[in-house]
């Protein structure tokens, strides 16, 4: 048989006090002495006494959790935004739940539902790559639960979001790419489907434009942004015998795929082709060539969504916030894009 969950009764049988008395002394109310705190907190360590959160959100009104959607928390850049947010909520005594998407549409439906089911007070979610419908979003919103979304985001939600400036932070790199003296700089994207792609894509073509080079389609690669995919569309380009100079990825993990390949064939980087990624992510100073990359300052990011939930949380009833912050880039140079300097000391 399931053995009998602990309840405050039972640590009030226990100690001969009533099970209020329990329960503040739980929540560490002042108006309980310190020596009854201290015997209850014994008591409950000793039943091993579990909170049903669940249950106290239901009489409170609120659980002090907020979930978090993620597509991946493996990746550095996201596993920063989380920190980010429970700084913030942390010193506001609330905790956080994570749960990952997979960047699968019918698992990010599964987690939204999931953080409703324990009320959680607000949901904080960047949305998936193969993500075409918001229905288990805007549901969240006809609860007037609060939901904040960050770097993934979509206009077809009227919620707050935070985001940095991807058309700049593209802008930026292939304005670096061309400054070093590439003339033949190729995209790798997923402009159609992404949002933040969608910018970065835009910012590398308004660049060339600004700067006389003329556009080339078959410098864009498409594909979903992981490592071996910019192998492949390094591979591609190559076979294709298409002459590049330069690589602007949307994404560092493409980027280091692209580098790899390109020193498998012989070529030097960035002597042959320079290379920039975007997300600045941790490995990026440690790679060879260490690698030029637009920093996302992800952990501001979280700290902002996190400020942005409880501006939320705490708003007068029937008030709708619709704030969305966007957060400047910056351009990180290292050596997998500086040509000249490399051509200067040869």
């Amino acid at each position: 048989m399931k053995p009998k969950k602990t309840t405050i009764h039972d640590i009030a049988e226990k100690l001969n006090v009533t099970a209020s008395t329990v329960s503040r002394a739980l929540k560490n109310n002042p108006r309980i002495s310190e020596a009854t705190k201290k015997v209850v907190l014994e008591m409950a360590d000793e039943l091993n006494y579990q909170p049903n959160h669940i249950a106290s959100a239901l009489r409170s009104g609120k659980s002090h959790v907020i979930g978090i959607i993620v597509p991946r928390i493996n990746r550095a850049f996201f596993s920063s935004v989380v920190r980010g947010v429970e700084e913030v909520a942390n010193s506001l005594d609330y905790r956080v739940v994570v749960i990952q998407s997979y960047e699968d549409p019918e698992k990010e439906v599964a987690a939204v539902n999931a953080l409703l089911n324990a009320r959680v007070d607000g949901i904080i979610a960047s949305l998936g790559k193969n993500t075409e419908s918001f229905e288990h979003y805007e549901n969240i919103l006809k609860k007037d639960i609060p939901l904040v979304l960050f770097d993934r985001t979509t206009n077809k939600l009227n919620t707050s979001q935070v985001v940095i400036d991807d058309y700049l932070g593209a802008y930026k790199a292939t304005v670096h790419l061309i400054e070093q003296g590439c003339r033949s700089i190729a995209h790798f994207t997923n402009y159609k489907r992404v949002n933040i792609y969608k910018e970065r894509y835009r910012g590398y073509v308004e660049a060339l434009k600004d700067h006389g080079i003329p556009f080339n389609e078959a410098l864009i690669c498409e594909s979903n942004m992981q490592l071996e995919d910019g192998r492949i569309c390094v591979d591609n380009l190559l076979q294709a015998n298409i002459s590049f100079d330069g690589i602007f990825s949307a994404s560092d993990y493409s980027a280091i795929g692209a580098i790899q390949t390109l020193k498998e064939n012989g070529l030097g980087v960035p002597s042959d082709v320079a290379v920039v990624g975007f997300s600045n992510d941790s490995f990026t100073s440690l790679t060879e060539p260490s690698m030029t990359s637009i920093d996302q300052f992800p952990i501001e990011m979280g700290e902002v969504a996190a400020q942005l939930f409880f501006d939320m949380l705490n708003a007068e009833k029937n008030t709708i916030i619709t704030k969305k912050t966007v957060l400047q880039p910056e351009l990180i140079i290292r050596n997998s894009s500086l040509r000249l300097q490399e051509k200067s000391v040869s």
